[in-house]
């Protein structure tokens, strides 16, 4: 048996980058595809949200000179590719999948709707959701909570490459205790760093938990969708 019947799993680009802190790392990409296959294969169904950090930032980019919205469009590309190299890795590991753009892109990607989203993954397919909410001002944690909510996914996982939540960052502070469980509220709260608080806000209000744990552990997702207690449920 399975903890989650339909997932929304959102990884951060900076992870894909590796080692090599930029672009994709090819060993890094096989291991989430590995995992995520592995999920497909538990008979989960999976929505998956990528960042795009490891290519480009808009909020970066408007500090150093770019126009906001032109540096969201720019970051919204960059999940584009990294939608693409994930894709690419699941066909390659065995596993169907389709990518689903918020932006129209064809041939790159369907555009995405709430339905064809559903559709997709009962028909056995892996959705790869790009370019965000497709519009600008919004994080790809805000778009992860959007389309959770709509394609009605039991829960948000939130792969990172920390275990959990903590009280302060673990790698900063040695003395910082991790959270099981911990409210929505208790996130605003303490201030914790858990994903922007306009995505936490949609979460609460839409009854949407949200599991953060280390996704740069093979074997974890699996581990997580079998009810192991190795990260942070936020409900």
């Amino acid at each position: 048996m399975v903890r989650f019947k339909r997932i929304l799993l959102k990884l951060s680009g900076e992870s894909l980058a590796g080692a090599q802190g930029y672009g994709i790392d090819v060993a890094h990409l096989q291991s989430y595809a590995k995992q995520v296959k592995e999920a497909h294969d538990m008979g989960v169904q999976i929505a998956i949200v990528i960042g795009g950090g490891n290519i480009f930032r808009g909020l970066q980019g408007a500090g150093k000179g770019f126009d906001r919205v032109k540096g969201d469009q720019m970051g919204m590309l960059a999940t584009v590719i990294n939608s693409l190299g994930l894709s690419s890795a699941l066909t390659a590991a065995g596993c169907p999948n389709q990518v689903l753009t918020a932006i129209r892109m064809e041939p790159i990607g369907e555009l995405f709707t709430k339905w064809r989203a559903i559709e997709a993954m009962e028909q056995g397919k892996v959705v790869i959701l790009s370019c965000g909410t497709g519009s600008p001002y919004f994080t790809t944690d805000t778009g992860s909570s959007l389309r959770g909510i709509e394609v009605e996914a039991d829960v948000m996982l939130k792969g990172t490459r920390v275990d959990g939540i903590y009280t302060a960052d673990p790698e900063k502070d040695p003395a910082a205790v991790k959270f099981d469980e911990i409210t929505y509220d208790e996130v605003y709260q303490r201030g914790l760093k858990v994903m922007d608080l306009t995505a936490v806000t949609m979460c609460r209000d839409n009854g949407l938990p949200i599991y953060v744990f280390n996704m740069d552990v093979e074997g974890n997702l699996r581990r997580v969708l079998e009810g192991e207690n190795i990260g942070t449920l936020v409900k």
